[in-house]
């Protein structure tokens, strides 16, 4: 009987995975078979092709009107700057958080613990007259700026990786005449190798897709993230674009895609060491 129950249970549980497999994949699917579609059209009778084209992709970069490739690089340029200033953040500020103690420390975490708490499209306005007062309005500098010091706030699992390291490290490490900066190069980077890249990685995705803000800061056409501009083409156009948008959101997720394959295993080491307190 127990074997039984055994089966039917393992049985339930993986058709309740295929569903959801399906359910992830299917949409994904369609979109990049509607990428080499003939056409322009949003509905098909057929999710598969009758013939494959590669028109639309070729599109994207030769119609001047969407000047995709310039939002590409804009958005590569904004993504990868996001992540390194993210990391440099983040990494400090968590670690100085961690490993010191100091006046004010606790209050520093529940303030960042309860603002962390909120949306951060609750603060847009703010942000917006902050920005517009120092003239950074419609520039990329006021894009990174923001991702990276409002990263920031999230940076907990950092701390928690660094509250997991023995503190008998650090001591064997002054004894032997290393001061803090020596300390945090040479023993805590490459202990937290996992973490950092976690880090990184959720940092470039989250400036990589990232619609909302830019779409309020960025005004100028040519200074567009692919967001906005991969907006702007269907709210113009509305679905007589889909395949072109679609060509177009494809090629969005290749580098992200191609990041998660290569750094899963990070990924998941990065997850599970801080996410407990040893």
């Amino acid at each position: 009987m127990r074997k039984r129950k055994s089966v039917l249970r393992l049985t339930i549980s993986y058709i309740i995975l295929i569903i959801i497999a399906i359910g992830a994949l299917y949409p994904a699917l369609w979109v990049v078979l509607s990428s080499l579609r003939p056409g322009a059209s949003l509905y098909s009778e057929h999710l598969w092709p009758d013939h494959f084209t590669f028109a639309h992709y070729k599109e994207l970069f030769h119609n001047k009107q969407f000047q995709y490739g310039t939002w590409y690089v804009n958005t590569l340029k904004i993504a990868t700057l996001t992540m390194i200033f993210s990391t440099i953040l983040m990494t400090l500020s968590m670690y100085a958080l961690s490993r010191f103690r100091f006046k004010g420390r606790q209050t520093t975490l529940t303030v960042m613990l309860v603002l962390g708490m909120f949306p951060s499209f609750m603060s847009l306005i703010a942000i917006y007259i902050f920005l517009l007062q120092l003239n950074l309005l419609d520039t990329h500098t006021a894009i990174v700026l923001v991702y990276s010091a409002g990263s920031v706030l999230g940076g907990f699992l950092v701390k928690g990786f660094y509250d997991t390291v023995p503190r008998s490290l650090d001591e064997a490490a002054r004894i032997d005449g290393a001061n803090h900066m020596q300390i945090f190069v040479r023993i805590m980077l490459p202990l937290s190798r996992p973490v950092l890249t976690y880090i990184a990685l959720t940092s470039f995705a989250g400036a990589w897709v990232d619609f909302i803000f830019a779409r309020l800061v960025l005004r100028t056409k040519e200074k567009w993230t692919l967001a906005v501009g991969m907006w702007d083409m269907v709210n113009s156009f509305q679905n007589s674009n889909f395949t072109l948008f679609a060509a177009g959101a494809v090629l969005i997720a290749i580098p992200i895609t191609i990041l998660f394959i290569f750094l899963q295993n990070f990924l998941v080491q990065g997850l599970t060491s801080g996410a407990s307190k040893g």
